[in-house]
């Protein structure tokens, strides 16, 4: 399963949403790096489930346990694991599903790809829950950034279309038994310029396969993205000014990425983010034992929408793609050394 990412750091993230365990593995991470864990757990708990009315009741308080490559705070040059128990799965509520996949899940998916092995409990691998372990990666790679006046942050732009009131949108969801998805904005400031490499490699190629290891991302846009597509380049195109001896952009439309290389300015990009597929309205599905079409009724515990717990994991997977590309240019001489 390529649940591994990353060239100079290597993230590889296992378990499942019912498993004993989820956790996460960064290989080459330098020694020396001092972490905030207290920083770290304000940072999961951003995502953690059973802090708002919005989110799932599942109760999991999500602190990490970190088993090695870290003494003292520090990091120490071996590769560091860190795993988070899960305590309050109910697997009961998924035995119906063995038969019967859910719409807009991976059920359906898994069970032709693993043959009938696959583990249905809470999605399993699948799962939104494995995106705890990705933002203990991007916690830690953000503190990094930090120490090097990199800061990423990310807002929340609309909730089913709504843009002044975002969450009245999931109020009317849970109302009706429904849910709603959104559009998260996500911005890094202070990248220096040069950091990327032209086709494969690119600062849009690696901040986008990373976001899509977030289950609910279904679509991702850079600077002006697709507006771009009803304008003319006369529209488009930034014009470059000096600042202070520095080379600027009048404007960012090209969102800090020019040829998949950082320019300088705010590295920006949106992500679509959809409706929860779990929702307690009934829906169609099928039997598999039957080969018949069936009606299904989803239990458990829910998010009416996914977008408010997403944005540390946004943040998350951005921090992880710069840091890595960061390593990249520092190893080619490319960026000054302060930055390493």
């Amino acid at each position: 399963m390529s649940s591994t990412y990353g060239k100079n750091i290597q993230i590889s993230i296992f378990g499942q949403s019912h498993s004993e365990a989820i956790g996460v593995t960064i290989d080459g991470l330098p020694a020396g790096i001092k972490i905030d864990l207290d920083q770290l757990q304000q940072f999961l708990d951003r995502r953690a489930p059973g802090k708002s009315k919005y989110a799932t009741k599942r109760s999991e308080a999500d602190m990490p346990e970190f088993l090695s490559g870290i003494v003292n705070n520090i990091t120490c040059g071996a590769p560091l694991t860190a795993v988070i128990r899960n305590r309050d799965q109910r697997s009961k509520d998924y035995d119906h599903l063995k038969d019967c996949p859910r719409p807009g899940h991976a059920d359906y998916t898994a069970h032709v790809k693993y043959k009938g092995f696959e583990d249905l409990r809470g999605g399993g691998h699948f799962s939104g829950r494995l995106t705890a372990p990705l933002c203990i990666a991007g916690g830690i790679c953000k503190q990094i950034l930090e120490q090097k006046r990199i800061y990423i942050q990310s807002t929340i732009v609309s909730i089913g279309g709504n843009e002044e009131h975002p969450y009245d949108e999931i109020e009317k969801a849970m109302e009706t038994l429904d849910s709603v998805g959104g559009i998260i904005e996500c911005t890094a400031t202070g990248l220096p310029v040069g950091i990327g490499e032209p086709m494969f490699d690119g600062i849009e190629n690696k901040i986008a396969q990373a976001v899509f290891a977030i289950p609910a991302v279904k679509g991702i846009e850079f600077g002006k993205g697709f507006e771009m597509a009803k304008l003319h380049g006369s529209e488009t195109n930034d014009s470059f000014t000096y600042v202070e001896n520095q080379v600027q952009t009048k404007t960012n439309y090209h969102g800090g990425i020019l040829g998949g290389i950082s320019s300088g300015m705010p590295v920006s990009f949106r992500v679509a983010v959809k409706p929860t597929p779990s929702i307690s309205r009934k829906q169609q599905s099928i039997s598999y034992a039957k080969k018949a079409d069936q009606d299904l009724t989803i239990k458990g515990r829910h998010d009416p929408c996914i977008v408010p717990r997403a944005l540390p994991c946004v943040e998350s997977a951005a921090a992880i793609a710069l840091y890595d590309l960061l390593l990249s240019a520092l190893a080619k001489g490319e960026i000054r050394e302060e930055y390493r």
